[in-house]
Formats: structure tokens, C-alpha cells, sequence
């Protein structure tokens, strides 16, 4: 299905619709929305944060005091490990090695600081990949809460040594109370990260959010691959625009449905499992997990909207047969399944195409599979409406 075809299924008609829709929503929201600077509901159970340590500059605040989304279990063996440390030789070793990794995870905090660094010690000393850069793989990037309500870029942790890294997030600001947001590595472990202030300023902790969680289970593009900054990973996108906290299990090369992860994910109580995991899945594998894991799941938590997504297209599929029978595959044996489910009388059961995920034009990808920027923003645009419903029905409360 082409681009302009899948607006206008959506109701949007055509493109140009859509961009006036999404503009004239974008106006209304400014003037509907707008609110201080400082939003009350980020600082009114905030205290004044003392620093964790200090030199002739700077006073520094270790983000652990106060913790971080994207942790589902506080009973880890590192502090930002992924998964708890009982999973440890229950889940396959590779995938257990990934859960070290910081995807997804993030810090919440209000300061007034005109300038802000960061320090961070990185598990691993590869700082980046071939075809992902060091600011993607063991960086950070912070956002900020602009005035209309939204969360904006505000600044990039670079990684230039390793294990221990550290920089300039950003300057120049109007010394303001404002909400931030700092995202850790996707593809890199952290044993410590800690934020830099002027002396002059202050910091509130704004604790994590422990309701409304969306989990996302798959593969290395669910993981980050190869988005340019932490932030730009689209279940970190859509947790920015579905104002919700994520859980990213995204493993690379292992997100293979595997039950053990199931089990874990089912002690989680969450708002939405979304689970892309086709690309690491061949037909038949597909085939043999998708039942099994969605009816754990459906078991553990009878209520809780589970999304079942088909793989993004290949880029280059136009071009190769076999890549392109590649994804029918797959997806034919996920629909299978999902049509089984149904039919079984599993409830709350919800199917996301793979098209268009990437958009028509194969330009959204790094090297055919994995997703640049731009391949992360057309995917968040194209899955925001089908989810943004399934995340309002479960929620809690």
C-alpha cells in the first residue's frame, strides 16, 4: 500500500489533507494546551535534589538516587540492566548479554541550569558500530518540555573515549525552570551516569512513572538499530508522543518470541505488549511461537490490548525476489496465527501491518533493513494512530 493510500484508509484522504489536519491540530493544540514552563504535575512531588558530588565547576548528580524509566524490575543484577537477575541462565545467554544494554531507558528531571554535561561509564569500549555511529550505540541525547507541551530536542552526549565518557549536553540556556529528559545507550551498557550543573543551579528529581507502561518486544531495530541518538528509536518517539513510559526489549538478532521472555514480560503490568519480532523469525518459527506467547500473555493479564506487528519491508525488496518472499512469509504465517487466536476466542488481539512502514521510497534504512532517522519517524507516524486507541483502552484507573 502506498503512502497516500494508507492516509486516506485512515480517514485522511489525501496527503495534503492530512498535512492541513495535522496543522490545524498542531494550532489548536498550542492554544489548547499551552501551560507554564514548568508544568505543575512534573515538580509538585519533587524536592530539591542535593548534588551527589561536586568539583570547582560543577556539581554533579548521579541519576540512579532518583532512577530511571525503562527499568521493569528493580531486582537487577546492575542497576541498568534490562532484565531482573533471575533471568540469568533461564533466558539464552545472548539475550541475556543484550538486557545489559540501556535501551530504552531514560532519567526525568526539572533544573534551571543554563548549560548542563553529563558523565557516563560505558560497559563496553565499543564505542559504535559500522553502520551505526558512537552517538547512537553508547551516546545520550536530552529533550525538553517546550511551552506548548511537547518534548523537543535540546542537546547530544558524544561518546569520544570509552569506558568513561563525557561532554557539553547543552548551553546557552535562559536559566528557566524547564522539565528534561535524558535517554541512555541503546547499544551500550552504563555503569554510571551522572548530570552536571553550575554551581548556581538547582535540580528536582521527577521520579519514574510506574503506570501506563507500553512494552516493546523485538529485534535490533526495536533495540535502536541504527538510529543516530537514543531518542530517535521509535518506541522512544512514540513513548514522547503517547506521553507514556516504554520498556524496550528490543535484543538484536534474538528477538525470536522466545517463551522465557514471555514469562517475563508477563509479570509486568502494562498498558499495551506490542511485539514486532518477524524480522529475526523465519515462517515456520513464526508458526510454532506466536500462540503459545500471546497466550501466556493473554493469561497473565487478561485485559491488557496485545498488538501483534508484521515486519517492516526490506528496502531493497522492489529489487530481490527472494527478500521480498522473505517478508510475505513471515507475515503470512503471523496472520495465520493471529487468525487462529481469534478464532479460538482470544479478546483484545490487535494486527499491525508491515506496510508502509518504512514509506515507498527505500530511502529509510541504513543498509535495506535497519532503520536511519528518517525510517524511525515514518515508522512512529505510520504506528501512533493504530496504538494511540489500544494504549487509551489499557489504561489504568
Amino acid at each position: 500500500m502506498k503512502r497516500r493510500e494508507f492516509l486516506k484508509a485512515l480517514g485522511y484522504g489525501t496527503l495534503a489533507s492530512c498535512t492541513a489536519l495535522a496543522a490545524g491540530q498542531e494550532k489548536a493544540g498550542k492554544h489548547e494546551r499551552r501551560e507554564p514552563t514548568m508544568p505543575k504535575r512534573l515538580i509538585e512531588h519533587s524536592e530539591l535534589m542535593k548534588p551527589t558530588k561536586s568539583d570547582d565547576k560543577m556539581n554533579w548528580y548521579d541519576i540512579s538516587a532518583w532512577g530511571v524509566e525503562g527499568k521493569g524490575w528493580d531486582d537487577t543484577e546492575r542497576y541498568y540492566d534490562r532484565f531482573p537477575s533471575r533471568a540469568k541462565g533461564k533466558v539464552r545467554a545472548a539475550v541475556w548479554n543484550l538486557s545489559r544494554h540501556s535501551a530504552g531507558m531514560s532519567a526525568r528531571l526539572v533544573t534551571d541550569a543554563k548549560m548542563m554535561h553529563a558523565r557516563w561509564t560505558l560497559l563496553s569500549d565499543r564505542l559504535a558500530m559500522a553502520h551505526m555511529p558512537a552517538t547512537g550505540v553508547s551516546g545520550l541525547d536530552l529533550y525538553a518540555l517546550a511551552d506548548d507541551g511537547t518534548w523537543r530536542y535540546a542537546g547530544t552526549g558524544r561518546p569520544e573515549r570509552a569506558p568513561k565518557a563525557s561532554g557539553r549536553l547543552c548551553a546557552g540556556l535562559p536559566g528557566e525552570r524547564r522539565a528534561y529528559v535524558l535517554n541512555l545507550p541503546l547499544y551500550n551498557g552504563v555503569e554510571s551516569v551522572e548530570i552536571g550543573l553550575p554551581k548556581d543551579a538547582s535540580l528536582w528529581p521527577v521520579k519514574p512513572r510506574r503506570r501506563q507502561i507500553i512494552v516493546f518486544y523485538g529485534t535490533s531495530i526495536m533495540q535502536g538499530g541504527c538510529a543516530s541518538r537514543p531518542g530517535m528509536c521509535h518506541a522512544s518517539i512514540l513513548g514522547r508522543r503517547l506521553d507514556r513510559p516504554i520498556i524496550n526489549l528490543g535484543f538484536s538478532g534474538n528477538g525470536t518470541m522466545d517463551i522465557e521472555v514471555g514469562e517475563l514480560m508477563a509479570e509486568l503490568d502494562v498498558c499495551l505488549y506490542y511485539i514486532d519480532c518477524l524480522p529475526n523469525m523465519g515462517a515456520e518459527k513464526v508458526s510454532e511461537r506466536t500462540v503459545p506467547l500471546v497466550k501466556l500473555l493473554r493469561k497473565a493479564r487478561p485485559e491488557t490490548p496485545i498488538a501483534l506487528v508484521e515486519d517492516r519491508t526490506y528496502s531493497h525488496a522492489w529489487l530481490a525476489p527472494a527478500t521480498r518472499q522473505s517478508n510475505d512469509s513471515r507475515r503470512k504465517a503471523l496472520k495465520e496465527s493471529f487468525d487462529a487466536l481469534r478464532q479460538a476466542g482470544v479478546e483484545g488481539l490487535h494486527y499491525i501491518p508491515g506496510e508502509p512502514q518504512l514509506g515507498d521510497d527505500s530511502d529509510g534504512t541504513v543498509d535495506g533493513s535497519h532503520a536511519t532517522d528518517l525510517g524511525f519517524v515514518r515508522m512512529a507516524d505510520y504506528v501512533e494512530p493504530l496504538i494511540r486507541p489500544l494504549v487509551q483502552q489499557g489504561r489504568e484507573g
